[in-house]
């Protein structure tokens, strides 16, 4: 006997859809959305469309912003020699976090992945081909997974007959982590790029 209601089951199916939320998280979640006042559900309806609607890809560097081209492009402080390369919006956040990096971006939209049917034209490697006239370095600032390692090779491979230096991020033990809990991947890694402290 089907107990909830189809308009809860509803709910909990969209929430499902994002990254990382089971079934379970997203039926909590359609339940808390129950306790809020008509006005808060209204707002929140409201700021997804809205958001929805304002948001694009900046045109050079395919950053996700409001404005065209994005914050980053226009910001004639940044090192325009160097360009990293990352997946998705999200990566640019993550490395900006971080306040180390003073360069320029470029999203690929993705990453190669011939299992789930994309290829170097489903990438926006095009535009970054076009973009490199006054750029000395690009960092590859892949995900260290198959398909993260698949671009970047392929990357550097179309990169390497361009004259400009082509480097990636470093790889190896995280700062804080036991030896004993590293896994073998990644502890191999951190032997091989090993470098002098003197």
């Amino acid at each position: 006997m089907k107990i909830l209601p189809d308009s809860l089951d509803r709910i909990t199916e969209q929430f499902s859809r994002f990254p990382g939320i089971g079934k379970k998280t997203a039926q909590r979640m359609a339940f808390q959305l129950l306790e809020w006042n008509q006005e808060d559900v209204q707002r929140l309806g409201e700021v997804i469309i809205q958001s929805r609607e304002k948001l694009k890809y900046c045109t050079v560097c395919n950053l996700i912003t409001e404005t065209d081209p994005c914050p980053v492009c226009l910001d004639t402080r940044r090192d325009e020699s160097i360009l990293c390369i990352v997946e998705d919006s999200k990566d640019v956040v993550a490395i900006e976090e971080t306040s180390r990096f003073k360069g320029k971006y470029h999203v690929l939209g993705g990453v190669l992945s011939p299992l789930e049917g994309v290829g170097p034209d489903q990438l926006n490697i095009q535009n970054l081909l076009a973009r490199l006239a006054d750029v000395k370095e690009i960092i590859i600032a892949m995900n260290p997974s198959i398909e993260g390692e698949t671009t970047s090779l392929y990357l550097a491979r179309i990169l390497q007959d361009r004259q400009v230096k082509v480097t990636r991020l470093a790889r190896g033990i995280p700062s804080g982590g036991d030896l004993e809990y590293i896994d073998g991947v990644t502890l191999g890694r951190a032997l091989d790029e090993r470098h002098e402290l003197i």
